[in-house]
């Protein structure tokens, strides 16, 4: 079974202060990532990073495509270093830079979920803008996803 997991934090659990774009301690690093089981014919991974709080209405907070199907993590602080994979290519979060974007939810707006999908995919590539909406990037791997795992990780403020 294809899984996705995070050394920071369980599924369903609380995100550490330190990965947070905003308050005392954050410090707006990339969560630490490893998976494994990929289904078989994965020739590239992607991965999306979604709030999926109705207040925050699908904010992008971290996409990533073209991660060579060799790979099996993405190493804590990764993001917009030579940690990255070599052919990974970060796409612009809603916050309009390229790279991670760390939770910031608005202050008294409850938990707020924090969805990571890795999509397994068909392809080896993606040619993607970086400034992609989500639905682009949801069309762009429609019928290329052979799989996906989903970590989700709560913060509030």
């Amino acid at each position: 079974m294809f899984q996705l997991k995070s050394s920071a934090f369980q599924d369903g659990q609380r995100m550490p202060t330190k990965y947070a774009n905003t308050g005392v301690g954050g410090q707006n690093i990339s969560i630490p990532l490893f998976w494994g089981n990929p289904p078989e014919g994965t020739q590239s991974f992607a991965v999306a990073m979604v709030d999926r709080h109705p207040v925050a209405n699908n904010w992008v907070h971290w996409l990533v495509i073209n991660i060579p199907n060799s790979t099996t993590s993405l190493p804590e602080g990764a993001s917009g270093t030579n940690s990255m994979p070599a052919s990974s290519k970060e796409l612009n979060n809603t916050f309009r830079f390229q790279g991670y974007g760390g939770p910031q939810p608005p202050p008294g707006t409850g938990d707020h979920d924090y969805e990571t999908t890795i999509y397994a995919l068909n392809v080896e590539s993606l040619t993607l803008e970086p400034n992609v909406s989500l639905g682009n990037f949801m069309s762009a791997i429609e019928g290329k996803v052979i799989g996906s795992a989903k970590l989700t990780g709560r913060f509030s403020r």
